[in-house]
């Protein structure tokens, strides 16, 4: 099944993000135990603010589907989200991902 790349850049609205993040880490950590959320964090600080989640999904739509229910998203934290399809090649997760 592929894998995508989805990316959310977050609000301004850091307190926001405070306050759901617990319930934000409970939804994607259900979505690692089905197999759906590969891996996922946010970018460092002195990044835009944002995040990266790698998901497998059988298409586009169903990836970025995964995360409609995602507290971030609920709240109105993440301003923009978008998948991209990504093919892991080389390096040691690239065998764990394909």
């Amino acid at each position: 099944m592929p894998v995508y790349a989805v990316t959310y850049t977050y609000t301004d609205d850091s307190t926001g993000r405070d306050a759901h993040r617990p319930a934000h880490k409970e939804f994607l950590g259900a979505l690692a135990e089905q197999g759906i959320n590969l891996c996922s964090g946010p970018f460092a600080a002195g990044e835009a603010p944002g995040a990266l989640l790698v998901i497998r999904a059988a298409n586009k739509q169903t990836a970025l589907a995964a995360t409609d229910n995602d507290p971030f998203r609920v709240q109105g934290l993440v301003s923009d989200v978008s998948a991209r399809e990504w093919t892991p090649v080389l390096g040691p997760l690239a065998a764990q991902l394909s």
